[in-house]
């Protein structure tokens, strides 16, 4: 199977956010305030499909904007043009440009790149984890000494009750919680160390698919709200952490609020 490299994939994604850096943008609401889009997803959007299609002619696309969902062949790339628009939108820096690729049911190739902060998170499975070049690894801490992130449900707001719920009795047992606004980056610092634990009661699969190979390759681990492997081609829950005792802790804690809101 003709899997491109990592670097071709790195240039393209470079290339594109160069579509980012810039003040005059257009913003339009798709449902009310919470879901918002700029014309700089849709420029680096359109950027990303016609250059990887002519990298890769066979290949098929799920991308969060224009209603793009061809997941039927087997090479799939998964592309958040912006993931944090509304960080994007107001000049915080925590927003990404997130491309996979998948291959039948596995991701092999995830970019997570932050123009603002110049952080660039790679990975290539079986490969590793890195950053700006740089081999990257979770952190040992326990859960006591975890910093968890996470977000209240900003486009389903009626789970609000429980969301908190779920980060107030994670937030007694470990050491601290960071909430960025955006899920790609969060994760990337979970598979840096600059966090332990992640909990997000729904996210699209360009949400998450890019930074879940760069979490696992980094030494962590990841599975929907049922413990279960995630799918990234459909939404889901995700939780994660640097290690395996960490992550059944965190699942016992999401589950017992899950089944006791019913």
């Amino acid at each position: 199977m003709n899997i491109p490299s990592l670097e071709s994939l790195v240039d393209i994604v470079k290339e594109a956010a160069g579509l980012m850096v810039t003040d005059g943008f257009d913003i339009s609401q798709k449902d009310g305030f919470a879901n918002i889009v700029t014309s700089s997803d849709v420029a680096v959007q359109s950027f990303l499909c016609d250059r990887l299609a002519a990298l890769l002619p066979e290949s098929g696309f799920l991308c969060e904007e224009e209603d793009m969902n061809d997941t039927s062949r087997e090479l799939t790339w998964i592309i958040d043009p912006i993931d944090g628009t509304a960080n994007y939108s107001r000049g915080i820096a925590q927003c990404a440009i997130s491309v996979a690729l998948k291959h039948a049911a596995d991701i092999v190739l995830g970019v997570v790149y932050l123009p603002r902060t110049g952080e660039l998170f790679t990975a290539r499975r079986g490969c590793g984890a890195w950053l700006n070049g740089r081999r990257i690894t979770v952190s040992a801490r326990p859960f006591a000494n975890a910093v968890m992130c996470t977000a209240l449900p900003v486009y389903h707001k009626e789970h609000t009750g429980l969301c908190s719920a779920i980060i107030r009795d994670v937030f007694m047992q470990c050491n601290d919680i960071r909430r960025f606004g955006a899920a790609a980056p969060e994760l990337c610092y979970l598979a840096m160390g600059r966090c332990e634990l992640y909990f997000e009661y729904m996210l699209s699969p360009w949400d998450f698919a890019a930074a879940s190979l760069i979490v696992t390759e980094a030494g962590g681990m990841l599975a929907g709200l049922d413990g279960q492997p995630l799918t990234c081609t459909r939404q889901s829950g995700v939780i994660a952490a640097n290690n395996k005792e960490n992550l059944q802790k965190l699942l016992e804690v999401v589950k017992k609020k899950v089944q006791s809101s019913f």
